[in-house]
């Protein structure tokens, strides 16, 4: 992990992730909760390492059509009815 990975690439969920760790890590010092500590680890390591549960960017939909794959177009024929 480098320098530019804590630094950038700040949004909502990653803030959020920082403000619950600290909320979190406070309750614990304050309660002398393990549990509470080891939940407040894991939200401070995602919130500097930019990382959720499925990894940084795991959850993204991949595109099932590759950018050099041609596609080729349909041919439509109308077809009209004899019938008055």
């Amino acid at each position: 992990m480098n320098i530019a990975t804590i630094t950038t690439g700040w949004n909502f969920m990653r803030i959020l992730r920082l403000v619950l760790g600290v909320l979190f890590a406070y309750q614990a010092f304050q309660n002398s909760d393990k549990i509470i500590g080891f939940f407040s680890a894991i939200f401070l390591f995602q919130a500097i390492s930019n990382t959720g549960c499925c990894g940084a960017s795991g959850c993204a939909v991949t595109s099932p059509i590759s950018k050099n794959e041609h596609v080729e177009e349909a041919i439509f024929e109308e077809v009209k009815s004899n019938n008055k």
